[in-house]
């Protein structure tokens, strides 16, 4: 028996430790030595500037997938690096991607790439592809020619599914929200229902090029008339629901694939800009959901369905806490289908949500806030799933995304601005300015969390030789004491 436990202690031990598995973010930060045997010339103008455009591709695939302005740097570096271009500045402001370099040693040619990531895309099956090509690159198994024709085919290539499976982990996600909101079978069902028609509106009105605003707008109206509808019936048949869950798992839904959280991170990772324009982004788009529900609660009004106020405060939930933390995983595990993740990241995204829902309501049981509860929350989500994601090599930000995807303060945000709209200001500012500390709260809590599962194996530093850096600084001190050319 004593055997069998040090055996079970020892494997452990060993998977907590993680030897020989390291996310590529973290062996991006030890890049590859410098080497006298670079892949390419890099006296070569066409050829530095084909592999600075081939890292500029692939920091796009990883900025339109929700990475953080940080991380796809270190990504950027260590793929130039791998190619033995091992110094250029790169610069993430928001949505472009700037590179720049020299080149020469006596005479230096400038070269600078610039590229402009089109729309924020979670697509991540693209993002684990992107992965495992950067992988590759760093091990020196895949030349400059062969990344092009693969990234050719990441970016050409469809989805891992359909867009009609996608759609059912939207509703998957819409459903399990409800539930997590205290919802019973009957509201799940309604909001399920909800959740697959304000994605599949909002799929066609943005394939025909309406902004993001008012396919918000339209989603928002969409998750109000189901929800007045279904109360309207409920009464009728003698039934009780509330339509305020239904109305705000469409909300939850809508935020979902908003940019709050990762905008936080950004502010807390080092880049303000970038964080402050995606924060002024959601805002915006959240102001249009709720703009949207106002008017599908007028609407129904004038139809004759009149229903109860809105609560601006939170309701007593009546489900149980084992049930609450299965709906949360589920809701992860809906979200990363939604996205299009592979299935292996589907299932860890979702035992990390249940790890991440487990620690949020065990918080609140000793009493800690819900800002508190949130912070422990997404650090368990960050950590948990930073061990997950590099035992099955599986890229964390998908991890993390998702485990914290059911306690997004979406309902706060919504609430906060219905109030504000309702000459309710104190109860509008209160709730507002605790969205704001429930998002830090999953932002730090998410950072710290994938910080100290990065501890556990902690990449080499960069060492690269004192005579490369000096070749490629100038001086023209230097140059002014050495005989003309002839």
């Amino acid at each position: 028996m004593d055997q069998l436990v040090q055996e079970f202690l020892q494997r452990l031990v060993s998977f907590a430790t993680l030897r020989g598995r390291i996310s590529t973010v973290d062996a991006a930060k030890a890049a590859p030595p410098p080497s006298p045997l670079a892949p390419i010339d890099l006296t070569d103008h066409p050829q530095v500037a084909g592999v600075m455009d081939l890292a500029a591709r692939i920091g796009d695939i990883l900025l339109s997938s929700g990475t953080s302005n940080s991380d796809t740097k270190v990504q950027i570096h260590a793929v130039t690096a791998a190619y033995g271009l091992y110094y250029c500045h790169v610069d993430i402001t928001l949505n472009t991607i700037t590179i720049f370099t020299t080149i020469g040693v006596e005479r230096k040619t400038p070269v600078s790439i610039f590229r402009v990531v089109r729309k924020l895309d979670t697509n991540f099956s693209k993002l684990s592809e992107v992965d495992r090509l950067i992988r590759s690159i760093q091990a020196g198994a895949t030349p400059p020619e062969v990344a092009e024709k693969i990234l050719d085919d990441i970016e050409q290539s469809p989805a891992s599914y359909g867009f009609v499976t996608s759609l059912f982990g939207w509703s998957l996600l819409g459903g399990a929200v409800a539930t997590l909101l205290g919802g019973g079978w009957l509201v799940a069902l309604v909001a399920f229902l909800t959740a697959g028609i304000i994605i599949g509106v909002s799929t066609l009105l943005g394939r025909a090029g309406l902004p993001t605003f008012f396919q918000n707008v339209t989603g928002g109206f969409i998750a109000t008339m189901p929800a007045a509808v279904a109360y309207q019936l409920a009464l009728d048949y003698g039934l009780e629901i509330k339509p305020s869950q239904i109305i705000a798992s469409g909300i939850i839904v809508l935020l979902a694939g908003l940019t709050l959280v990762q905008s936080l991170q950004d502010g807390i990772t080092g880049a303000p800009v970038t964080a402050s324009a995606r924060f002024f982004e959601t805002l915006l788009f959240t102001g249009g959901i709720v703009g949207g529900v106002g008017i599908g609660i007028q609407l129904a009004g004038a139809i004759g369905v009149m229903l109860p106020p809105l609560e601006t405060a939170t309701a007593p939930n009546s489900a149980s806490i084992a049930v609450r933390v299965i709906a949360g995983g589920v809701a992860a595990a809906g979200f990363t289908v939604a996205c299009y993740a592979e299935w292996s990241s589907v299932f860890i995204a979702g035992v990390t949500a249940l790890v991440g829902s487990s620690f949020f309501y065990f918080m609140l049981s000793i009493g800690a806030g819900g800002v508190v509860a949130a912070a422990a929350a997404a650090t368990a989500v960050g950590f948990a799933g930073g061990l997950l994601a590099r035992r099955y090599l599986i890229p964390p930000l998908i991890v993390s995304i998702a485990g914290i995807t059911p306690m997004l303060p979406g309902l706060s945000i919504y609430r906060g601005m219905y109030a504000s709209l309702n000459d309710q200001a104190l109860i509008g500012f209160t709730n507002i300015a605790v969205a704001l500390a429930t998002a830090s709260a999953l932002a730090a809590g998410v950072v710290f969390g994938e910080w100290f599962a990065r501890r556990l194996r902690r990449p080499p530093r960069i060492n690269p030789y004192r005579a490369l850096i000096k070749a490629t600084q100038f001086s023209f001190q230097d140059s002014r004491n050495k005989p003309p050319r002839r």
